[in-house]
């Protein structure tokens, strides 16, 4: 008599049975929430009665554009999240490392119309390079496990790079990427410290509600086409979402 044992479930804070959303799941909620959060950069932001007071909490004023832009803060660390279950699972890591890249470049010069209105905005940089310059301190941090020396060197000079190209989210990205990955196995512990880490964007810890519910699974993105849309949705976002600034606001 043979017996049929259960898959194993990735570690997380909830019971087996909350551990419902696929990788492509994942994917698709974390990029509803950026463009949440990107809506209100671009749209809220240029619209009067969203920016009206509703109601204030303490000294904090609370508008239709403050609740977009919170609710959006939970795109940043599934997006960190799936760069590093990427790491881990890809077939081709010099392959992945080079698509991170190609769209980091793809999509400056939207970000750079998004906050600019112009072609060329040397004060910040996309998201893409802080996932870039992520993926390139995981693969320090495997690759030199043994040289504990020469590891740190390395996760020096990219923070040092983060800190000095000043992407989105900054060095502050670039370690949370590195904390999550290394309390990967500890999902209370990569919560906590995620959440106390990125304390001027505490809205960030709801995130870690959706990471929890994750069940180890790819789902329903397969094939080329599918995987290139969620790269191409970034830039492509943007883009609409400028144009659609420059209808409602700059005629």
């Amino acid at each position: 008599m043979t017996t049929c044992t259960q898959p194993t479930l990735p570690p997380s804070i909830f019971p087996a049975g909350f551990q419902v959303l696929s990788g492509s799941a994942l994917k698709l909620l974390a990029c509803i929430l950026m463009l949440i959060d990107h809506t209100g950069v671009l749209i809220l932001a240029n619209y009067k009665p969203a920016l009206r007071v509703l109601f204030t909490i303490g000294s904090t004023e609370i508008t239709w554009y403050r609740i977009v832009r919170d609710i959006g803060r939970s795109a940043f660390p599934i997006f960190c999240f799936l760069l590093m279950e990427g790491f881990l699972h890809t077939h081709d890591r010099r392959k992945y490392g080079q698509n991170l890249l190609l769209f980091a470049l793809i999509s400056e010069i939207p970000w750079n119309f998004m906050f600019s209105n112009t072609w060329h905005y040397p004060d910040t940089q996309n998201v893409f390079f802080t996932l870039f310059l992520g993926y390139l301190g995981l693969c320090a941090l495997e690759a030199l496990w043994e040289k504990p020396l020469l590891q740190l060197l390395c996760i020096a000079g990219l923070f040092g790079f983060s800190f000095i190209l000043h992407a989105d989210y900054s060095w502050h990205g670039f370690l949370l990427i590195l904390i999550m990955y290394l309390l990967r196995t500890q999902k209370f512990q990569q919560a906590l410290v995620s959440t106390l880490w990125m304390n001027y964007e505490w809205k960030m810890c709801f995130s870690f509600i959706s990471i929890n519910m994750y069940n180890g699974k790819r789902g329903f993105i397969q094939g080329k086409a599918a995987k290139y849309f969620f790269y191409l949705f970034y830039p492509v976002h943007i883009i609409l979402l400028v144009i659609l600034r420059q209808i409602l606001f700059y005629r």
